[in-house]
């Protein structure tokens, strides 16, 4: 505390210490040149580090102020000025009397999702604006959200942001960031630089961190959580409500398939806009009919162990190599399990013992060997190719079950594989709601969700792929006019948990 007091720079009157990490000090000073109070960032040195190490820090700390300072967006810190301080430069910024969300969590607990949502959206046009500057933040997580009490939200601490252009101030081997908020792409390999879309990420497990309470991956130590991260899919969302297909859309593995800034931003905002109760998520602009689920044969085995391994070598070259991980904030170490992605708007996994028959259904035995229940009224039909569907009395909502060869037995690896050159191609307006792992009665199973152009009108559709107890794989489909999604979307859940194995019957 003896800093308290202190004039920096001959004009920044130290009055109250706000915050202190593993890096600097935050005070709140007064300006004495324009009479207003500002925060000062202080510069840490520890005394063990060799002069290069201090020279990266200080040239971080300048690179801190200048992608701030890129950036003019009412949810990104200000930069005022930076000076120099007995010889360490100090970052001079807006002062914003707040708590950060990281805080406002071990206070409160998880917040609700319209809640979430409203700091999520802030966080994204905050990540957009600096994407368009040509600014990687690299470091989004709770701790660097400030929540101001007049209500503003602002993402902060751009200290190891980097700009496009400028070289990187990271050693070969090393990873910079906190560990729980590093996407899975900067884990497998330190030869991949960070992009957009792994502040996308982060931006995501953030978001299921304060639904839900708890971390996605979090793990008893940062190397474990590394591995959950890179291979292991995430506890299933149970808060979330509508911000479960943002979630998801965000925390998938590959990075180019998550749902980029825009999309983010504007789901986000019919969140907030309607504050909506859970099961419907909002929809994409442009979308998809009444067609079977592409279920062609592909080939490939699944690639976890590779990855495993690769990652292992990651991690022992970085420990070899005297890698620098910056592990900021505390971290909650309660140990998950992973039980497989799936938002509250995915089929519920049954438990030991089967639902029963609600009213205004009857079972109807499918060719597929199955008994699932359909509603009354519902007729069935022989489509073209022999497959048959049960079709709701308006001829616009399908309901159908098949049994399906998927090459590797992972339905999520052949969905992704045909995606773009069968299921896009062969469906105008296809558009990806979201596509994950979940589980079906304690196995693994996988959920996609989309929308696509019929020939009257907008609809959507969700499969179910899962394996019975002898490893036949099953697909349970619905789709309808997506303006009454929510009115039929309860008849996909009630089939899906009703069904019936014949090692069930």
């Amino acid at each position: 505390m003896s800093d308290l007091g202190r004039l920096v720079a001959g004009r920044y009157l130290l009055v109250e210490r706000v915050g202190s990490g593993g890096m600097g000090t935050v005070w709140r000073a007064e300006d004495k040149l324009l009479g207003r109070h500002v925060a000062v960032k202080k510069l840490h040195i520890p005394p063990h580090l060799h002069d290069d190490e201090v020279r990266t820090l200080h040239e971080r700390t300048r690179r801190e102020a200048r992608s701030a300072a890129r950036i003019t967006h009412p949810n990104v810190i200000v930069v005022h000025d930076v000076v120099d301080d007995e010889g360490l430069p100090c970052i001079v910024m807006e002062y914003i009397p707040s708590a950060t969300l990281s805080d406002v969590l071990k206070r409160r607990g998880a917040l609700p999702p319209h809640e979430a949502a409203r700091i999520g959206r802030a966080m994204a046009a905050a990540l957009r604006a600096a994407h368009n500057a040509g600014v990687l933040h690299r470091d989004v997580k709770p701790a660097n959200v400030l929540l101001a009490d007049d209500g503003r939200i602002v993402l902060t601490d751009f200290g190891i942001a980097m700009e496009s252009g400028t070289s990187s101030l990271t050693k070969s081997g090393e990873l910079i960031g906190s560990i729980r908020y590093l996407a899975p792409e900067r884990l497998r390999s330190t030869s991949t630089g960070p992009g957009p879309a792994s502040d996308l990420w982060a931006l995501g497990a953030t978001l299921y961190t304060a639904v839900e309470g708890r971390h996605p991956f979090q793990r008893d130590t940062p190397i474990e959580t590394a591995y959950a991260i890179a291979t292991d899919s995430y506890e299933p969302l149970r808060s979330a409500g509508d911000l479960a297909p943002v979630i998801d859309g965000l925390l998938l593995k590959e990075p180019e398939q998550r749902m980029d800034v825009h999309e983010v931003e504007r789901r986000l905002g019919d969140v907030t806009a309607t504050r909506t109760s859970p099961f419907d998520p909002p929809t994409r602009p442009n979308g998809a009919g009444d067609l079977a689920p592409p279920a062609r044969k592909s080939s490939g085995k699944r690639h976890r162990m590779v990855l495993r391994a690769a990652l292992a070598g990651t991690l022992a070259a970085c420990v070899a190599g005297g890698a620098v991980w910056w592990v900021k904030g505390s971290a909650d170490r309660r140990s998950t399990h992973a039980a497989g992605a799936a938002a509250s708007s995915t089929p519920p996994s049954a438990g030991p013992t089967l639902p029963s028959l609600p009213a205004g259904y009857h079972f109807e035995k499918a060719d597929s060997g199955l008994s699932l229940p359909v509603p009354d009224g519902w007729s069935s039909k022989t489509l073209a190719g022999g497959e048959v569907a049960y079709i709701d009395p308006s001829g616009l909502v399908r309901l159908s079950v098949n049994v399906i060869e998927f090459a590797g037995t992972d339905p999520l690896r052949h969905w992704r594989e045909t995606e773009e050159g069968q299921t896009r191609r062969d469906n105008p307006g296809y558009e990806r709601v979201r596509m994950s792992a979940t589980t079906f009665r304690g196995r693994p199973a996988g959920y996609w969700e989309f929308t696509f152009n019929g020939t009257a009108r907008k609809y959507r559709a969700a499969d179910l792929a899962f394996a019975g107890a002898d490893g036949t794989q099953y697909v349970i489909y619905l789709s309808a006019p997506d303006a009454q999604w929510r009115k039929y979307r309860p008849v996909f859940d009630t089939s899906a948990n009703g069904v019936r194995l014949s090692s069930n019957a």
